[in-house]
């Protein structure tokens, strides 16, 4: 493990994010992502690289634009950032919108005193993106939409990124850059894996996205905090084996260290091998 930790402490700087909480979900177009919503003050929303085109929801009120109802579904409607101001209120209505225009991002407040979970369609020029919004007694948060199809996965040909790294330090490295950045570089081979892993039964735990080249192997986690305690993650705890892989792990790398309930955070974990 004395490796492990010496590789992660010389790469940690390289995933480091702000001490502000934040959700990272990672999603895709079709699926249902969880993330926790604050009951009394805002909660931000954006799509990581993408502006906010349309939302549509339960919307009890509105700032970004006038709202139409769906005759279909009663007391649902579809708003656009930045369109002006809507003075309409709907009753029935489960979280009042508010609109960034500039940055393409939303704000969210649930109202009503009800527990049940709120449907949120977000869209980008491309996707749409379907959120269930558990209510929390929270601080106010931000959630990061991540689409975890990305284009820019291509597999490398196979005369590419044969054989490993003279420098299993500076390999290192810049696999987790590429695995962090979600630029691959072309000798780096990209499987997407969504599969649950058992962990803690206060996490849920998902193998996301696998990477190969150089001699190493890359794992990217999405792990989320569905206790009602905070939780205290540590690098030492994810130098386990994986049953479908070989190779001693060599270093670990965790974007957010301390969980409140809801929250998720990636963990990268690095394998030297090959995949099978």
């Amino acid at each position: 493990m004395s490796a492990a930790i010496t590789a992660t402490a010389a790469i940690a700087t390289l995933t480091a994010v702000p001490a502000q909480a934040l959700q990272i979900v990672e999603a895709s177009d079709g699926v249902s992502v969880e993330a926790i919503v604050s009951i009394k003050e805002p909660t931000r929303i954006r799509i990581d690289g993408a502006p906010i085109t349309d939302v549509f929801g339960n919307i009890h009120s509105s700032h970004c634009g006038a709202a139409t109802a769906l005759p279909a579904t009663p007391g649902m409607s579809s708003t656009a950032p930045g369109g002006g101001i809507s003075s309409a209120i709907n009753p029935a209505g489960e979280i009042v919108l508010e609109c960034d225009r500039d940055k393409g991002e939303i704000y969210v407040r649930p109202v009503g005193d009800s527990v049940k979970p709120i449907n949120l369609f977000v869209s980008s020029a491309s996707t749409t993106y379907t959120l269930l919004l558990r209510r929390a007694d929270t601080p106010a948060d931000t959630i990061v939409i991540r689409d975890r199809t990305l284009r820019a996965l291509k597999p490398a040909t196979a005369a590419q990124g044969a054989g490993p790294s003279p420098n299993p330090v500076r390999a290192m490295k810049a696999l987790l850059v590429a695995m962090a950045s979600d630029r691959v570089p072309p000798d780096v081979r990209v499987e997407e894996t969504p599969r649950s892993v058992p962990l803690w039964t206060q996490a849920r735990f998902s193998l996301v996205r696998q990477y190969e080249g150089r001699g190493l192997i890359g794992e990217k986690y999405l792990l989320q905090n569905v206790s009602n305690a905070p939780m205290v993650l540590a690098e030492p705890e994810f130098d386990r084996p994986n049953s479908q892989l070989s190779g001693v792990v060599t270093g670990v790398s965790i974007e957010q260290h301390n969980l409140r309930p809801g929250e998720s955070t990636s963990v990268y974990v690095i394998r030297r091998g090959e995949a099978p």
